[in-house]
């Protein structure tokens, strides 16, 4: 799997989008620095890191849809744009299928199953705590309630000055 090439057609799908753009490719970098750190298998890692780069892509048709980008507008609305893309670049059909399921995920945040699950929660959530302005209380709520890899809490705690 190119990921350049996955990170290409996301730009292309959100051309004109930059908040958006810069949103993704952050917690695709956040995403793949923990997955590396907590030394995933390489296919685990791949399918983080295309879940990671793919993770809003629902959010224009939720905002279509119900006038709202909330994240269970993006889980329902997300899996399908994300199967089409990926099916484009010829993608095995296992990793298409976990993709999509994190995707359809990514805002639940009990039954995680899987360390690509996790790592991509807690990704989304070091960079939504920034662009959503949380307070240091509520990051340390989310801290405890959902952040479980080591990797993830030291950046977390490193970022907001945590620790």
């Amino acid at each position: 799997m190119n990921l350049d090439l996955v990170l290409k057609k996301m730009i292309a799908y959100d051309a004109g989008d930059a908040r958006r753009i810069q949103h993704f490719l952050k917690v695709h970098a956040y995403a793949a620095l923990i997955g590396r750190e907590e030394q995933l298998p390489p296919d685990v890692q791949e399918r983080l890191e295309v879940a990671a780069i793919l993770h809003d892509i629902g959010i224009h048709a939720a905002e279509e849809k119900y006038g709202s980008a909330a994240g269970k507008y993006q889980e329902i609305e997300g899996p399908a744009p994300a199967r089409a893309l990926l099916e484009s670049l010829d993608c095995e059909e296992a990793l298409i299928e976990r993709v999509c399921y994190l995707i359809a995920h990514h805002h639940t945040y009990d039954g995680v199953d899987g360390l690509d699950y996790q790592i991509l929660l807690e990704a989304d959530f070091l960079v939504n705590a920034y662009e959503d302005g949380l307070s240091a209380q509520g990051i340390r709520a989310f801290r405890a309630k959902v952040f479980r890899t080591r990797s993830g809490i030291r950046l977390l705690d490193a970022v907001y000055g945590l620790a």
